[in-house]
């Protein structure tokens, strides 16, 4: 008999199981970095499986966004979880391979593609159910004359949009014929332009007619941006053309403008009264929103866009200098432009402001489905990342007419800084010295978007205000307001990388005039954090902070960022381009595609307004000191308007200080995101300094297309401003004023 001896140095080298499959899931990392499926299969597996965004999760110690982003290709998975993703993706697609196609008679028609559909969560049981397949609309092909509006046969659904957005995504069957229609009349027809260059016919000969029409057959809406959000209603923008059809007038009188509606006895009110339709309180305006009942979980709600009242500002959608270009735009290249916006915006909600602040809430729902353990029922749960109520305002965060500040102050009197939170961009000028005047030129450079970027990873408060009596330490994690005297902070020779840098020519970054502060004074948190980023001792004397924290608004940011990008990119200015590549693409970008130089426009209109609606102020509707109606609005928050706008103000100031110790370069005038320099030529070239390689200082301005990087805005002449200002007694902000590089420019993104 053999006898097999076996040392013990033998035995510990035997691998164990979990060893080899170290050493095999280690191999397959190697190999498995470009075969993933696309993120569209991705989440089509997941759902297969019935799985939840949390189980992959916790399965790959990740976060549930983090596979939110996989699936809709916002990231893509870095080792070593991309193998162990791979590995389980692998798996799901044997068992549950591809459903094969079937043979339709007819293509698909392409429509503005579904956006990012955000983290999945427990299904909401409010939420719209699929509607039963409606009868098919009447298509018919676009005027051949028009080619931007596709022909199709009657019958077939393929077209050829002309453009199509960057993240294309699964066509939601009830949404077919995309996010809206701009209705026209031609030749007794009327006819309804949709995406991709589809135009039906529209058999409804009245308004409630045509609200019936969009509900049954026109397929038309908007998937929801959010799991836990609601899909958007369809829109129908109504051209002159189409009021007269359906019997409104072509212009508001002076009294129906102010009351912004029609009289509730006009013919068009009456005929959506008889049909059992309903109106909100707003009436038939400019955005009129027409509904019936809902049908179970199924909303039954179209907003009309009234094309000839100025429901699309052309301050925000069209050009200053061609008021009448969205009048006269024919209606598929108005559907298109508008189509592009639903697709990387959102649906269009009424100004740019307003689907500003809706696209807040539709990317941070305040409520979710939540199942009871204990009936198995669905229930409507608070999101702990979203602003879910209508809290309690702070005095010194309100604008004056305020209800809260009745009989506080004396009707014309002016709050001081010690009385009102004063957190505002900057506006601020000073003198030229005899050495900036030595240089010809004066180059401004505009930072792209900046109110968005500031937004981008600030922590703002969601609950209610918690008062801090007594002395409070001060906590930069607490958004809020605090009393703090920074009158003692003296910038004149601030230690900048090792460098000294003389502050007394830079603004204060305390003050939107750039005035040092005399006194106490309430700030937003990220002011009074920067006062200690920059070594100063702070003692508030009180504050009112908020406790529930979060980054509420970078989902919002970055969908404004990507649209930006992508339509920037599509009039030929791209993220890779050098200085003089940028500046010369940004130069001709309005030449290249007109249609995305619009669509520009109102991307940035967005999210400047949107930061705007968080105060809105009262437009005379009510009197001084009487509740007016944005205060009903859970989204009416100053506090987080403050703070973004403390943020966009400091964040600014740091890059001055940046650029003057790189450069001991100075800025002579800042107008809320245009900030001026002396310059020995003309281009920004000529004055932004640049490392020995040639590249950007590192915390300065740089020449970009991204938000929070800079363009260039305009270039005039040092004796050109020193003539401003003899002209007009004084120094005063020149920054506005200089935009030869963009007429439409220089007024803050």
């Amino acid at each position: 008999m053999s006898v097999w001896v076996v040392s013990v140095l033998e035995v510990s080298c035997v691998p164990t199981e979990n060893e080899l499959f170290s050493a095999v899931d280690a191999l397959l990392e190697e190999v498995a970095q470009d075969d993933l499926p696309s993120p569209e299969e991705r989440k089509r597996l997941r759902e297969a499986a019935g799985l939840s965004q949390e189980q992959i999760a916790k399965a790959l110690k990740s976060r549930r966004e983090t596979i939110g982003n996989w699936e809709s290709g916002v990231t893509e998975p870095r080792p070593p979880k991309r193998a162990a993703y791979a590995r389980l993706l692998e798996g799901l697609a044997a068992r549950f391979p591809t459903p094969a196609p079937e043979a339709p008679a007819v293509a698909a028609a392409p429509v503005v593609p579904e956006a990012f559909t955000g983290p999945a969560t427990v299904p909401t049981p409010a939420a719209e159910a699929p509607a039963p397949p409606a009868p098919a609309a009447a298509v018919r092909p676009a005027p051949a004359a028009k080619p931007a509006a596709s022909s199709r046969r009657p019958g077939t659904k393929k077209t050829v949009p002309k453009k199509t957005p960057t993240a294309a995504a699964a066509v939601d069957p009830r949404f077919e014929n995309g996010p809206l229609a701009v209705i026209n009349c031609e030749d007794g027809q009327v006819s309804a332009y949709c995406v991709g260059g589809l135009v039906l016919d529209v058999p409804a000969k009245t308004i409630p007619a045509l609200v019936d029409w969009t509900l049954t057959e026109a397929r038309l809406g908007q998937a929801r941006l959010h799991r836990n959000g609601r899909d958007a209603d369809p829109i129908l923008v109504l051209t002159a053309a189409a009021m007269e059809r359906f019997g409104l007038p072509a212009a508001l009188s002076e009294e129906e403008r102010r009351a912004s509606r029609l009289p509730a006895g006009h013919k068009v009110v009456k005929q959506i009264e008889r049909a059992g339709l309903h109106m909100t309180q707003r009436g038939f305006g400019p955005w009129a929103r027409l509904f019936r009942d809902p049908e179970g979980s199924r909303r039954r709600c179209v907003q009309l866009c009234v094309l000839p009242w100025n429901a699309l500002d052309v301050r925000e959608w069209g050009r200053k200098d061609n008021p009448e270009l969205l009048l006269t735009m024919h209606p598929a290249d108005l559907v298109q432009y508008l189509g592009l916006y639903a697709a990387r915006v959102m649906t269009p909600r009424g100004s740019t402001a307003t689907t500003g602040l809706e696209l807040m809430t539709a990317l941070r729902p305040p409520t979710r489905a939540e199942k009871d353990p204990a009936t198995g029922e669905f229930k409507s749960a608070l999101n702990a990342d979203a602003i879910t109520a209508r809290y309690e305002v702070v005095e010194c965060e309100v604008p004056d007419e305020h209800p809260i500040l009745k009989g506080k102050f004396a009707r014309h009197h002016l709050r001081t800084p010690a009385e009102m939170l004063m957190e505002e961009p900057y506006d601020w000028c000073r003198p030229l010295t005899d050495e900036e005047c030595a240089n010809p030129y004066l180059v401004v450079v505009d930072i792209n978007m900046s109110f968005a970027a500031a937004a981008n990873s600030l922590t703002v408060g969601l609950n209610g205000p918690t008062h801090l009596e007594n002395n409070p330490a001060f906590d930069p994690a607490l958004p809020g307001s605090w009393l703090v005297d920074l009158s003692h902070v003296d910038l004149s020779r601030v230690r900048v990388n090792g460098r000294t840098v003389d502050g007394s020519r830079l603004p204060s970054p305390f003050t939107p005039k750039g005035d040092t502060p005399t006194g106490p004074a309430w700030y937003a948190t990220p002011t009074v954090a920067y006062a200690v980023e920059l070594g100063f001792d702070v003692a508030p004397i009180e504050a009112y902070v908020r406790t529930q924290t979060s980054r509420y608004l970078d989902a919002w940011y970055k969908r404004l960022r990507d649209a930006y990008v992508d339509t920037m990119a599509d009039m030929g200015v791209t993220t890779d381009l050098t200085g003089a590549e940028f500046l010369e693409a940004m130069a001709r970008r309005k030449q290249v595609d007109p249609t995305m130089a619009l669509l520009e426009t109102a991307i940035k209109a967005t999210a400047k307004g949107a930061i705007g609606k968080l105060r809105q102020r009262s437009r005379g509707q009510v009197s001084y000191y009487e509740p007016y109606p944005a205060l009903e609005r859970w989204t009416w928050r100053p506090d987080i308007r403050a703070a973004v706008l403390a943020g966009q103000r400091t964040g600014l100031h740091r890059k001055l200080l940046k650029t003057a110790a790189a450069a001991d370069l100075y800025p002579v005038a800042i107008g809320t995101d245009a900030i001026v320099y002396p310059s020995p030529g003309p281009s920004p070239l000529d004055v932004l300094p640049t490392t020995p390689e040639g590249k950007p200082v590192p915390g300065g301005f740089r020449l970009g297309v991204s938000p929070g990087m800079v363009k260039h805005q305009g270039t005039q002449t040092v004796l050109w401003a020193e003539q401003q200002f003899e002209e007009r007694g004084g120094v005063f902000n020149i920054s506005n004023l200089i935009k030869t590089a963009d007429p439409t420019a220089g007024e803050g993104e």
